[in-house]
Parts: C-alpha cells; structure tokens; sequence
C-alpha cells in the first residue's frame, strides 16, 4: 500500500463548519497514545514470514483497536493460514513475543503535553482501550504518572465492552463513568488512530479526531471530523478547548 501523507487542509471533513461544544474528551491509547503499534506488527510479521507471507497496512487496517481475538480472527483466514493456525493459537504466541515488549512503551508526540494541558484546565478526560488489564498494566508501567491523570480507563475486557471497536460499546461505558455521568455523547471528543476506532467513535455519537499512521491509506480518513499528523498539531480553541500557553514541544 502507498504511503499516504496527511493533508489536514484537505481532511479536516468539518473545517468550514460549527464544531459541537466538547467538554469530555476520550483517548484510544495504542498507536495514539502510546507508541506500541509497531510491537504488534513486528511480531505479527515474524509469524507470516514462517508461511512465506508478508503483513500489510491493508491487514492491518482492519486489525487495529479490535478485541484480541477478533484481530486474531482476522489475521489468520485473511492471510489463509487458518488451517495451520487458530486465532487461539496466534494469540498464545504473539503474546510469548509481546510480552517482553510492551514495557519498553514509548509516548507518541504531543501525548504528555496534551494530557497535562487538558487535566491542569480541569477538562475531564479518560483512556477507552481495546487491551485488556494485562496488556495495559504491562503498556503503561513506565508512565504510570500520566495515566493517572485519566479520570477513569475502559479496558477490552471490561463486563461492559460486550463488542470490540467497531462497536462503540467502549466509548458509551467510558462517558458514562464521568462524574456526573451519563455525558452526552455529542459533547465528547474521541482522538482515535484506528479505523475502527474511528467508526466505533462515530457509531457512539462522538466527534472524533483521527491522527493515523503515515502509512494508513487515506480512503479510511473519510468520516473522521478532523485528521491530524500528530497529537501536536492539535488545536484545544478550535474544539472550544482551553488553548495552549505554550508552543509546541
């Protein structure tokens, strides 16, 4: 698949219309927050390499933010290994190889500086995830400090998630859980990177702002309210957010 640069002059889907007033925001954490998409393809690429195949952005694409099982589901009939290989099977070994990995988790740009903006102007904010507890614990050991600003974290395996993105099952238990809650749907803003968390985000009633992968096609941009490079070209006041006293960093 082409790389596809981010044109956010051509993207941003509502740049000449009224943006709806946010007061909640909701962040996905992988490939948005924290900097761990590339674990699970450098794995998910070993695995194919056994069967003399190669991993793709277009797989990935419709791997991204799912529950575990439901990515696993996807990856081995869409690469046609489903006969060698189970989706059970693919995650028992994926996550032998993940597992050593997960700790070393790196913030994506502009994650830190955005969350501290938001809690120090006392906007409230969480985290709606598709990994379970495991995964997160292990994710985020090494900023456990950031995390903790986040009013509350839905996890893939929460009783209430009963669907994996697509679905926004997530989104809605997430508003929900506000103080004060439940929180119109309509005054949250979700940052997502995947498409189906994209989608999951919109099927919930939210505005979302997409900043994906370079190497995402672009056809997936299409129903985000606004496509970013980076965390750092965020504009709060565009959203009626507090804006930023300093330059970006």
């Amino acid at each position: 698949m082409a790389d596809s640069d981010v044109d956010s002059a051509s993207v941003d889907a509502n740049s000449a219309a009224a943006k709806p007033t946010i007061t909640h925001i909701i962040f996905d954490m992988d490939g948005l927050l924290l900097d761990t998409e590339k674990f699970y393809t450098e794995v998910q690429e070993k695995i194919l390499a056994r069967y003399n195949k190669t991993f793709n952005w277009s797989l990935k694409a419709r791997m991204m933010g799912r529950k575990a099982i439901e990515a696993a589901r996807i990856f081995v009939e869409e690469t046609g290994i489903s006969d060698s290989l189970s989706p059970e099977d693919f995650l028992v070994e994926r996550e032998a190889m993940l597992r050593s990995m997960f700790p070393t988790s790196e913030l994506m740009p502009g994650a830190s500086r955005l969350i501290k903006h938001l809690r120090a102007h006392s906007v409230p904010i969480c985290v709606a995830t598709g990994s379970h507890k495991r995964h997160f614990e292990l994710k985020t050991q090494r900023h456990g400090e950031l995390f903790g600003l986040m009013h509350h974290v839905v996890l893939g395996d929460d009783p209430e998630v009963k669907q994996g993105k697509p679905s926004p099952d997530g989104f809605l238990a997430a508003a929900r859980r506000f103080e004060g809650g439940p929180v119109d749907p309509k005054k949250c803003l979700v940052f997502e990177d995947a498409p189906s968390g994209v989608q999951a985000a919109k099927n919930a009633g939210m505005s979302v702002v997409m900043v994906p992968d370079r190497r995402l096609d672009s056809s997936f941009h299409t129903i985000a309210d606004q496509v970013l490079q980076s965390l750092l070209d965020f504009n709060p006041a565009e959203w009626g957010l507090p804006p930023f006293e300093d330059s970006a960093c």
